[in-house]
Parts: C-alpha cells; sequence; structure tokens
C-alpha cells in the first residue's frame, strides 16, 4: 500500500491519523488518486510534479530571453533534467508497486477462491459433523438404555438360583392344585352328604308326622270305641233298672 491512513494502537485503539483523509471512503479514493498522479505522499511540502513544472517554466522563460544567459539556461536546464530524473525514479518505483500490486491482487483473488471454497466445504462439514452429533446422541441414549438394562439384569439373582426358585413354585402349585382337587372333591362329597341328610330329615319329618296323625287317629278311635263302650253299658244298665 502506497497511502497509509489511520494507524492502530497495541490495545485496537484508534489514534489520530497521520494523514488527512476525507470523513468518507468515496473521499479517501479521490485524495489517493489526486496522490497518486502528483507523486505526493503527504499533504506537506509541495507536490513533485508541480516543482517539475516550475523547473520546466523558468528553464523556458530563461531561454526565451534575448541576451547572453547560456549559463543560466545550463543551469535551469541541469536543474530540469535532475528534477526530471528524481521524478522518474518515483515513477518507476510507482510502477514496481502497481505490478506488484497487481500480481497480489491476483494472488489475492485466489486466495479468495480458495477461502470460498474452504467456507463452502466448512459449511458441508458443519453439516456433516451434526448429522454425526445427532447420530452419536443417539446411539449414546441407546448405549445408557443398554446400561440400564444391564445393571437392572445384573441386580437380579443369577438363573440357577431363579430356575431353582421356579422349580419350588412349581412344585407349590402342583400341590396345591391337588389339595384344590381334594378340598374339591371333599366338598362335593360333603355337599351330596349334606343333600342326603337333608333328605333323610324330610322324609324323617314326613315319616314323624304320619307317625303323629296315626297316633291321633288311633287316640280318637280308642276315644271314641270308648265312648260308644260306655253308651253300650249305660243302656245295659238302664234296661236292667227297666226289668
Amino acid at each position: 500500500m502506497l497511502v497509509k491512513g489511520r494507524r492502530v494502537s497495541v490495545r485496537n485503539e484508534p489514534v489520530a491519523a497521520n494523514y488527512a483523509f476525507g470523513p468518507r471512503p468515496e473521499e479517501d479514493d479521490v485524495i489517493i488518486k489526486h496522490r497518486l498522479l502528483t507523486r505526493t505522499t503527504t499533504t506537506r511540502g509541495e507536490p513533485p510534479l508541480k516543482k517539475l513544472q516550475k523547473k520546466f517554466t523558468s528553464f523556458m522563460l530563461e531561454a526565451e530571453k534575448d541576451g547572453d544567459n547560456y549559463n543560466d539556461c545550463a543551469k535551469l536546464a541541469k536543474a530540469f533534467l535532475q528534477e526530471l530524473s528524481s521524478f522518474e525514479i518515483p515513477l518507476a518505483k510507482t510502477k514496481a508497486i502497481i505490478d506488484a500490486n497487481l500480481r497480489e491482487k491476483e494472488n489475492f483473488n485466489v486466495l479468495n477462491d480458495e477461502i470460498n471454497s474452504q467456507i463452502v466445504q466448512a459449511r458441508i462439514d458443519i453439516e456433516d459433523l451434526k448429522k454425526q452429533l445427532e447420530e452419536a446422541k443417539i446411539e449414546r441414549a441407546h448405549k445408557e438404555e443398554c446400561e440400564a438394562i444391564r445393571k437392572l439384569i445384573a441386580a437380579q439373582p443369577p438363573r440357577s438360583e431363579t430356575q431353582k426358585t421356579i422349580n419350588e413354585l412349581e412344585k407349590e402349585i402342583s400341590s396345591l392344585e391337588a389339595e384344590n382337587t381334594a378340598g374339591s372333591r371333599l366338598l362335593e362329597l360333603r355337599k351330596k352328604q349334606f343333600a342326603l341328610l337333608l333328605h333323610v330329615v324330610d322324609e324323617l319329618q314326613i315319616t314323624i308326622e304320619e307317625e303323629q296323625k296315626n297316633l291321633i287317629e288311633e287316640m280318637r278311635m280308642a276315644n271314641e270305641e270308648q265312648r260308644n263302650g260306655m253308651e253300650d253299658a249305660s243302656g245295659s244298665l238302664e234296661a236292667m233298672a227297666v226289668d
């Protein structure tokens, strides 16, 4: 860069500008262009092109004078050539800087393209990493579930003890089923016995009722026979009394 705009302090704090620039970037471009054309790098002093112009004007004015001024013309010509020589050196330097800037610009364009491609690739890599992260989260969740199941299984007793407990429970269930079957049979038997007992009681009650009826009937008949016998006896006594 030929023109230096602002200097930044060590702490990244902006300080006062070394050179006078405009408040806006477009004004800075106009100032830079003017300085390049006039071969001045600062706002102080007289521009080299203006000095060269003055040297040339002085030489031409002196050369147009009539009289014996050869020495003065020679001095002015020499001064003009020296100024021209000093002006050509910065021009060559400027050309070299321009060429270097063009090469730097090409390098910058190449670097910019590389950076853009790297940015695109980085975005693709970020998306891939996001997908991998989601897959890793899912895989981790599965591992945590598997670990929880493993701990739950490890907290359980060995399979041999579990099988032994199952066998004992099956034996106990078989025993209870046998007891249930025996109890069901006994209950069925008791039901039949109770039904038979009720039947016997009913028959006994019927028999008792019949016997009571028969006894009552016998007692009634006995009373009637006794009453008839007493009537017959009283009739015989009456007949004997009449005789």
